[in-house]
């Protein structure tokens, strides 16, 4: 059955407005935004899109899992939109995998805003200062935690981002983060996303896999949470039609970009060095989300869904005191293409 959706008023999502539903609605996107038969809004379209980017992901994660299935929440909220979250914990290959997406509509306030965006609060022009923002997101967001420790650990993100007034942009990015550096899987990561990428724009690899680089950084640190991808953000400068397409094309090269390295390393025999090196690479990823991430910032700031927000961190992670990897190790050699990344293709 059909979920009827609430009708909306101006207020933004708060902490327990989230209302659990047995049955999916068809639609997240509310009936006032909906368009004419011959295709519907870019709202409608993006929410189309990265629905069926879950159910084709979740397909590929079971398949390779073997065991694991989809625990899956579906919610909506008083204002308009909702979400549907599926994770698995403890599969036979995944330690914990999860594919959300999420409708929201509200109104920023101006922190938010900055969260938002590349360009902070440049985005909110024609709004008084401090005045709430009236917005539209939607956006399908996933991070995916093997066992093994020779086995990576991916994410991405594709969202659209709209205004009441008319502005609007696109964002993403799909990135990897392995504990143990095979420089053929790397290659292949990059290589299958460039390729994805040049059908749209042959400068969108060379400048997004740039932008990933500065965005995944942990200045705390001094590295970065792994070896990349592509980010971009606030992208708005062709028409939106051209930019949806490529955004689609994206999710569609998440499965053969990262299925096979999964599949090529979940059975590698590893030790129990090895899985503690994976558990203090883990605990890098937990300081990159909770202190870096504008997108956990953003869901954190508006009122998110906290068990979805937080699906990205990994069931498990390990802090150990003043630790450095061994000269011309294996985790050296890791760590130092995460200091300074190379050119993978």
């Amino acid at each position: 059955m059909t979920v009827a959706k609430p009708g909306g008023g101006g207020a933004g999502p708060n902490f327990t407005d989230h209302v659990p539903v047995t049955d999916k609605p068809a639609s997240l996107v509310r009936d006032d935004d909906a368009g004419a038969a011959d295709g519907g809004t870019m709202r409608e379209r993006f929410e189309a899109m990265i629905r069926a980017a879950q159910d084709r992901i979740c397909d590929a994660v079971e398949a390779v899992d073997g065991t694991g299935t989809f625990h899956e929440d579906a919610w909506v909220r008083e204002n308009g939109g909702g979400g549907i979250s599926r994770v698995i914990q403890n599969g036979s290959v995944f330690e914990k995998a999860g594919v959300n997406v999420s409708v929201v509509y509200g109104t920023m306030p101006p922190e938010a805003v900055k969260s938002a965006s590349a360009r902070g609060v440049t985005r909110d022009v024609g709004y008084k200062p401090g005045e709430p923002v009236p917005f539209f997101a939607a956006g399908i967001s996933s991070v995916m935690h093997p066992h093994n420790p020779m086995a990576p650990t991916m994410h991405f993100n594709y969202r659209y981002f709209e205004t009441d007034r008319g502005l609007w942009w696109f964002g993403g990015g799909t990135d990897l983060t392995p504990s143990y550096l095979f420089e053929e899987d790397a290659a292949h990561f990059h290589g299958t996303l460039k390729a994805a990428a040049d059908v749209h724009d042959a400068d969108y690899y060379p400048k997004f896999k740039k932008w990933c680089d500065e965005y995944f950084y942990i200045p705390h640190r001094g590295e970065r949470r792994g070896i990349g991808g592509i980010f971009f953000d606030d992208l708005n400068d062709r028409p939106a039609d051209e930019i949806f397409a490529f955004s689609s094309a994206m999710t569609e090269a998440v499965v053969p970009a990262y299925m096979p390295l999964v599949t090529k390393r979940k059975d590698a025999p590893f030790t129990e060095a090895q899985r503690e090196w994976q558990q203090m690479r883990r605990g890098r990823y937990v300081e990159y989300n909770l202190t870096q991430d504008r997108g956990t910032i953003f869901g954190l700031k508006t009122g998110g869904r906290i068990e979805s927000i937080l699906m990205s961190l990994p069931l498990t992670a390990r802090w150990q005191y003043d630790h450095h990897p061994a000269p011309g190790s294996w985790e050296e050699k890791t760590l130092e293409a995460m200091i300074n990344p190379p050119e993978w293709v």
